[in-house]
């Protein structure tokens, strides 16, 4: 009755609930796709799961027909390829029409939003515009890192998926409704440069930044004596009056640690290191340091 399209964490949980509360019946497939630039995109545990559970699955980049299936619905969870198919169901990382777009969860935690949750809706000919058929919320607690925010989401993603499924086999019209234009905003497409940091930025924003991009993301990234820097930890210092300010210099050395001045605070970096040799930054050769 449904084919699946998914992929990272979120697909994982969604398949792991759907054996969990009995809905294999309803899977007529599971398209899985990768993603190289995580460092786990969870396509092998997908796999594994279809296998153990005699679940039809292929990988996106296998020449399959879809067509033939004769499904339903389609869901798509976590996924980066357009799709052109009837009743497709896409579900989306933010509480719509907020964060249309790219990376919202990222973006989402790097604004320092209290809430964060996730949208089912129809697919539309442009990108997340559809009618809104389920949302799920919750309100979050900073710090928090971008595997903690992924792992909650996922619950969402899961919570959401069996209300569709339930009301799919149980033939329940799936009732929707348009979204609100006027407060709709939208969420850029990330980039490797994307993950540098701005020390124009305020501290607390950029300690977000810092949690928002890390595993299993490549890390928040900065320049230190010409080599590229990732930053795993920081914590936010209160800040001084500082004559004739410059975003990214060291100010001082606590504990053995560099405290950097920001566009507005300072944070000291905790845990940080060479992204080429995988080596801590720590301890450092000399005081007077400018991260760009």
């Amino acid at each position: 009755m449904i084919g699946l399209f998914l992929m990272s964490e979120k697909g994982f949980k969604v398949v792991e609930s759907l054996i969990a509360n009995k809905k294999l019946n309803l899977i007529d497939f599971i398209c899985i796709g990768t993603d190289n630039k995580v460092k786990n995109d969870f396509s092998n545990q997908i796999k594994e799961l279809c296998v153990k559970n005699k679940i039809v699955h292929f990988f996106r980049n296998e020449d399959k027909d879809i067509a033939t299936f004769k499904s339903h619905y389609y869901i798509a969870i976590s996924w980066k390829w357009m799709l052109d198919l009837p009743n497709l169901i896409v579900i989306h990382d933010s509480l719509l029409p907020k964060y249309r777009g790219f990376a919202p969860l990222v973006n989402m935690l790097i604004n320092g939003e209290k809430k964060i949750g996730v949208s089912a809706i129809f697919a539309s000919e442009k990108y997340d515009r559809g009618e809104l058929i389920f949302q799920e919320a919750i309100e979050i607690q900073y710090p928090i890192k971008i595997n903690e925010a992924i792992s909650i989401i996922s619950e969402l993603y899961v919570s959401v998926v069996l209300k569709l499924t339930t009301a799919i086999e149980t033939r329940i019209p799936l009732l929707s409704y348009k979204q609100d234009e006027s407060q709709a905003t939208y969420s850029l497409w990330l980039d490797d440069e994307d993950y540098f940091i701005n020390w124009n930025l305020s501290s607390d924003k950029i300690i977000r930044k810092i949690d928002a991009c890390g595993f299993p993301f490549t890390g928040a990234k900065c320049i230190l004596n010409n080599e590229i820097v990732i930053i795993e930890n920081a914590i936010l210092v209160e800040d001084v009056v500082i004559e004739n300010r410059q975003p990214g210099k060291v100010i001082f050395i606590e504990d053995s640690l560099p405290v950097i001045v920001c566009g507005e605070g300072l944070i000291k970096i905790t845990d940080a290191f060479f992204e080429d040799t995988k080596k801590n930054i720590f301890p450092l050769t000399k005081f007077k340091l400018r991260f760009k």
